[in-house]
């Protein structure tokens, strides 16, 4: 299977690469970097190709995979810096990104008849209530810009393509970037105290297992809306902050025990509003992963405990 994956300098792009190489298909990154080099340092897997594309450009889109005339597109780049997309003088651009440029790709795909994954967000909802989210509902009504233009993205693709898979994912982490889990080891190394947010309930993805999950999925003709994160169970992002600190602390280092650090838990509203609104209730319903026979993701708990290990030599 040829499959081309955009983002591959984001965490997920990353992993999904690596994934592809360890099953032997035939994996092409791209970046609009003209030479991409950001994989971590010891997890990157050598002689994969890599092209520059920038997927607001309909033109390179279409010459790229004209190129290429991949299986499948692996969509994992969109803009994800969820605040600096409220700013005035950037929304034109993030929806560039992940609308304009998610379309631009569907259009190829539908020419060249391959199929699409693309991975979106629970952010296309408002978040309320305490239900999880099932994968084919449509009440739609997202809180922020970053929401709002990934929603946009999403039905371009379903308008535009049969074959196309709609991943929503949350609380993501992995080796290849900045995430929730590197912010906290940071401040826990620097404070004696941490205020996390304990209303807003969700479950983490970590990038590693879900790139085993998207390779499936391409690999078949299941296609439709589906929600992946890790199992483990429903958190707040308090929870998962405890949870982070009791690992690092079992993993011998003392500063993240109770004994040096406190974590308390507080509101949004006691937090501070951030420039996007953030939605309270993340949670998603993943029973269609099973009904349509794909392995549930592993317990969060056990992604957190492979995630710490490997990066163990950063904190």
């Amino acid at each position: 299977m040829k499959v081309l994956v955009t983002g591959v300098g984001g965490q997920l792009g990353h992993d999904v690469m690596n994934e592809l190489a360890r099953r032997s298909h035939e994996g092409i990154g791209s970046d609009v970097a003209a030479a991409y080099s950001g994989i971590a340092d010891g997890t990157a897997v050598t002689g994969m190709p890599y092209v520059q594309m920038d997927i607001t450009d309909a033109s390179a889109v279409d010459h790229v995979l004209s190129e290429i005339r991949p299986d499948a597109v692996i969509h994992c780049a969109a803009w994800t810096a969820v605040d600096l997309a409220e700013d005035e003088d950037k929304i034109q651009k993030v929806r560039m990104v992940n609308a304009t440029g998610t379309k631009n790709i569907a259009l190829s795909c539908r020419r060249l008849d391959a199929k699409m994954l693309y991975i979106s967000t629970d952010y296309v909802f408002d978040g309320m209530g305490e239900t999880p989210w099932d994968p084919d509902c449509k009440d739609y009504s997202p809180l922020n810009v970053y929401g709002q233009t990934k929603l946009e993205g999403e039905l371009a693709v379903a308008g535009t393509l049969e074959k196309y898979f709609i991943v929503r994912i949350a609380w993501v982490f992995g080796v290849n970037g900045k995430n929730f889990i590197r912010t906290m080891l940071k401040l826990g190394k620097n404070h004696d105290t941490i205020r996390v947010v304990s209303d807003q309930i969700g479950t983490p993805t970590y990038t590693y297992d879900l790139a085993r999950l998207l390779v499936d999925m391409a690999g078949t003709e299941k296609y439709g809306y589906y929600h992946a994160t890790n199992e483990g169970g429903y958190i707040s992002w308090y929870d998962f902050a405890v949870e982070i600190f009791r690992q690092a602390a079992a993993l011998g280092r003392e500063e993240y025990d109770p004994e040096h650090l406190m974590v308390l838990p507080v509101t949004t509203a006691e937090y501070g509003e951030s420039k996007a609104k953030r939605p309270f209730n993340s949670r998603l319903d993943k029973a269609k992963l099973i009904k349509n026979g794909f392995e549930l993701l592993p317990p969060w708990q056990d992604a957190l405990e492979r995630f710490l290990r490997l990066i163990d030599a950063e904190f």
